[in-house]
C-alpha cells in the first residue's frame, strides 16, 4: 500500500484491495473511503467486497464515487461536509488517489491558504498546480 498523509483528519491512496484493509485498521484509521465508481477499471475490487473488508475489521465505509477528470461542486460540498463529521482519521482512495487529493484541497479551498495546499499535495505526490484557478475560484466563494 501507498499511504500518504495530507492532515491530521486524511490520507489517500491508490486503489486498495480487501487484503489490505486489515492493515489499515490496524494503522488506525477508522473510515475508509471509496472515491472510485465501481466498474472503472477491470483490475478494480468490487465496493461490495471492500465494503465488507471494512467492516469485518471495524472501519466506517463511505462510497462517495466521483468520475475521473468530472469533480462536480455538489461533490466537493459532499466531501467537505462528510470530513467535518466523520470518524477520523479516515484514508480515501481511487485509482491513483489523485482525485481523493483533488477532492481534499478543493473541500479545503475556502478556508485554508491555497498555495499551502498545494505545498501539502506536492509533498504527499501529487502536482495539482493545474487546479489552481478553480481553487482560487473555490476560495472566494466564502
Amino acid at each position: 500500500m501507498d499511504i500518504r498523509k495530507l492532515d491530521d483528519t486524511l490520507s489517500v491512496s491508490p486503489q486498495v484491495t480487501p487484503a489490505d484493509v486489515e492493515q489499515i485498521a490496524k494503522a488506525g484509521f477508522r473510515t475508509l473511503i471509496s472515491n472510485r465508481p465501481e466498474g472503472e477499471g477491470a483490475d478494480q475490487p468490487a465496493t461490495d467486497e471492500l465494503a465488507d473488508a471494512a467492516r469485518k475489521h471495524g472501519l466506517d465505509w463511505v462510497y462517495m464515487p466521483v468520475a475521473p477528470g468530472n469533480i462536480t461542486d455538489a461533490d466537493i460540498a459532499n466531501f467537505r461536509q462528510f470530513l467535518e463529521s466523520a470518524a477520523g482519521p479516515a484514508l480515501a482512495f481511487c485509482r491513483t488517489g489523485t482525485r481523493c487529493t483533488k477532492l481534499w484541497a478543493f473541500s479545503n479551498a475556502q478556508r485554508g491558504d491555497i498555495d499551502a495546499l498545494l505545498r501539502t499535495a506536492s509533498a504527499a505526490g501529487y502536482d495539482l498546480t493545474d487546479q489552481r484557478e478553480r481553487m482560487v475560484g473555490l476560495a472566494n466563494t466564502r
